[in-house]
């Protein structure tokens, strides 16, 4: 794992239980940003349910994939190879059968680790009970549950509550046909997607109702398809099927830098009017946060994107009405950029932030309201009314990294802006403070 900054008193940035973050006068840099937290949680869910090695290269080592990776080795029938030192995991079969284990799996608040464990539960042979913290036992998964039964697969609720713990028995999963709500998160398809070649009977899914965060379900398709899935029939979003008889292939995977992670420091370039390239990641990226850059050019920047990277420069910014529904993990980081923007930017399509690491936007609301910008939501839209030039605040966080990191931009060029528990980001992206910091000196 990257070396993490010094905070004033030589303490690690995230051991500090706050941070206040200084200003920064011109930006003209090259950041190089860590690889896609979706793409590698996807192709570690992938290599668990291949019977060739698989080494992942670029791959995120964070809160998240860790945990992912942790859960898989505890089912017993493969060998996970991660060293905190190099950017790069390696799942190896072992022969063993996958079979539940004794205790409990903690996902902590991984929301896609654990939508995708629990399909795959339904292979092991026993007793699977997945869990999370406080928050991730708040968090939905009924639509999942319901789709599995509907398979033959036993998945429950211990508490009667549609969240977790869950319990799943296995083996069971035979696959054939069956129905997933679209409306509350994507996760669910993609968990059923990607358990699907090693179903007996393959896999048929019925979207009911509009599919939330549609390209993060593009990139389950694309993963699957690079590594060795070629008969995928995609109606749109509103069906799927996998033959069955097909099988995972092992080897090398690259796995392309994260376009969320990207976002926090082209943001950096829109509110000062400096310039950052982000090299590794073009417009043909299957993640929908490089919509961003779109949304960027819209506001007023000017967005050169090439098949060597994206360069993002800042100038006078106005807002925008925009529709988000396709990169919601981005709405913190646009919204942020906002309030630095000339008129007011209405984001639409986001009703399923409120389920997220935290109900992101209310958080956001709340926190730029703290700023002296005036933002007004409904259930799934937010509006920000820029113009006035915000002010500094202590920035609560809610234990959520997307929080941390939007706002901490906005202390690149407002004075006196505190973020709370920096440590946070280690869900996604460990590394960020010292990306972050690395900003005031050219690298």
């Amino acid at each position: 794992m990257d070396r993490t900054p010094e905070g004033t008193s030589g303490t690690s940035i995230l051991d500090l239980p706050h941070y206040p973050i200084t200003p920064l006068t011109g930006l003209d840099t090259v950041v190089e940003v860590v690889g896609s937290k979706s793409y590698t949680n996807r192709f570690l869910a992938i290599a668990g349910l291949c019977a060739q090695p698989t080494t992942l290269h670029n791959a995120l080592h964070s809160q998240d994939t860790i945990l992912l990776a942790e859960a898989l080795r505890r089912l017993g029938h493969v060998d996970v190879e991660l060293r905190p030192d190099v950017p790069s995991i390696t799942v190896s079969p072992n022969g063993r059968p996958m079979r539940a284990p004794a205790q409990e799996i903690d996902m902590g608040n991984a929301g896609t680790p654990i939508r995708f464990l629990i399909t795959m539960a339904a292979l092991a042979d026993g007793r699977t009970v997945l869990t999370g913290n406080q928050r991730m036992r708040e968090r939905p998964m009924g639509h999942l549950l319901e789709a599995l039964r509907a398979l033959g697969v036993r998945a429950r609720a211990l508490h009667g509550n549609d969240s977790p713990p869950i319990e799943v028995w296995g083996p069971a999963w035979r696959g054939g046909g069956t129905h997933i709500s679209g409306t509350v998160s994507s996760q669910f398809t993609s968990s059923l997607l990607v358990c699907a070649p090693v179903a007996e009977q393959g896999l048929e899914l019925h979207i009911d109702g509009d599919l939330v965060s549609g390209p993060y379900v593009d990139m389950t398709i694309a993963a699957m398809r690079q590594a060795g899935i070629g008969e995928i029939s995609v109606n749109g979003y509103s069906s799927f099927a996998v033959p069955a008889g097909q099988q995972y292939l092992g080897g090398d995977i690259t796995v392309e830098p994260d376009a969320s992670a990207m976002s926090y420091f082209v943001a950096a370039a829109a509110i000062l009017g400096g310039k950052v390239t982000i090299p590794g990641i073009g417009p043909d990226s299957r993640q929908g946060d490089v919509g961003l850059i779109k949304a960027l050019t819209d506001m007023g920047c000017t967005c050169v994107a090439g098949a060597d990277g994206i360069t993002v420069e800042g100038d006078a910014l106005r807002g925008i009405d925009i529709d988000m529904t396709r990169m919601p993990d981005v709405v913190p980081t646009l919204a942020v950029v906002a309030a630095y923007a000339k008129g007011r930017t209405h984001i639409t399509g986001i009703g399923n932030l409120r389920f997220k690491e935290c109900d992101r936007i209310a958080a956001v609301a709340t926190e730029l309201g703290k700023m002296g910008v005036r933002v007004d939501t409904t259930i799934d839209t937010m509006t920000i009314h820029g113009g006035a030039e915000p002010k500094g605040a202590w920035i609560h966080t809610y234990d959520d990294h997307r929080i941390a990191m939007a706002f901490a931009i906005a202390g690149l060029r407002t004075p006196g802006v505190v973020i709370e528990e920096p440590a946070c980001v280690t869900k996604s992206f460990p590394s960020f403070w010292e990306r972050f910091e690395g900003l005031r000196g050219g690298r």
